[in-house]
């Protein structure tokens, strides 16, 4: 086998001096069936040897583990591999999981979808802990209505997720934004949706009654897909959590309520007029929401609207 000089030193008669292979082989004293060998393959595949491993023993059981679970966690499998006697680390294991885990169908495309003013209204709920009355724990539900052009949030805290809870708490965030969007979207909630069959969905009489008299036409998520309603559980439920509820401390509900409305005027719906809409977009706005006035409904509180246009305009948050 020829040194890596020899070999450079015959690519570069060829290639650069353009010498044939007869002088190259004369002049460094070569074969020229040498000389043709190196040229049409300058360097020799490594040889690879393979070289045995502490998980050769081992693999039997990770495919069987593997066949029980796919997806199993790597540290999963590493903490049953220990208990059978395997000594090796975790970097080894994992890449072996790599190269024999069965590939993960390729993450789903969205398009991202931007509702006009006033088109869309996102609901959904949360489950915030619990509140302690001396010793009696009650479940905490955070109650989150969105307008998908704006982001404007309203939020109220409940400790019943009942129909009659889900419907005041809809009529408070109609009545603190200003209106109704033409349409209301929302997960398979059961006061919502009676039974969903593929496309086919059929609501709950009570809630069909309640978006007639209200004048919004409600949807449904298909079950599991989240995303269909992105804005409020991102810039929702997990906006709230994560930038209202740590670090602070309630007594009751009603402090709860308090400290969250003024939350979402000094921070979740601050309005940067610098980055708002236009005139133009504000008339659009209210030309789009539905303003509904002395509706009432069984089993729920009086709406009590103006009569008239209020004042109403939303304003795009300078943060996304």
């Amino acid at each position: 086998m020829l040194k890596i000089d020899q070999i450079n030193e015959i690519h570069r008669l060829a290639g650069g001096e353009h010498w044939s292979v007869r002088r190259i082989a004369s002049q460094l004293h070569l074969a020229a069936r040498t000389v043709k060998k190196y040229l049409q393959a300058p360097v020799p595949s490594p040889v690879h040897r393979p070289r045995p491993s502490k998980l050769d023993p081992f693999q039997p059981l990770v495919a069987e583990l593997l066949e029980q679970d796919p997806h199993a966690p790597g540290v999963v499998i590493l903490q049953r591999l220990r208990a059978a006697g395997y000594a090796g680390g975790h970097t080894i294991l994992d890449g072996y999981l790599h190269r024999v885990r069965p590939s993960r169908s390729t993450p789903r495309a969205f398009v991202r979808m931007e509702p006009g003013p006033g088109e869309r209204f996102e609901i959904d709920w949360g489950h915030f802990d619990a509140l302690d009355y001396q010793g009696d724990k009650r479940k905490l539900y955070a109650f989150c209505l969105i307008e998908a052009h704006s982001r404007m949030l309203y939020v109220e805290f409940t400790h019943s997720q009942s129909f009659e809870t889900f419907v005041r708490c809809h009529q408070h965030a109609f009545q603190a934004l200003g209106g109704v969007a033409r349409e209301c979207w929302f997960d398979n909630l059961l006061t919502a949706v009676a039974e969903h069959d593929g496309r086919l969905v059929r609501f709950q009489p009570r809630f069909l009654a309640f978006a007639r008299e209200y004048d919004f036409y409600p949807r449904a998520c298909n079950p599991g897909a989240g995303w269909e309603k992105g804005k409020v559980e991102k810039g929702g439920v997990a906006y709230l959590r994560s930038n209202f509820w740590p670090l602070r401390s309630f007594t009751d509900l009603a402090d709860v309520n308090r400290q969250v409305r003024q939350w979402l005027d000094e921070v979740a719906n601050v309005l940067s007029f610098a980055t708002g809409p236009s005139d133009c977009e504000i008339n659009d706005i209210r030309a789009r929401m539905r303003i509904r006035s002395a509706i009432t409904l069984p089993l729920c509180s009086t709406f009590s609207g103006s009569g008239s246009e209020p004042p109403f305009a939303f304003f795009v948050r300078a943060k996304t």
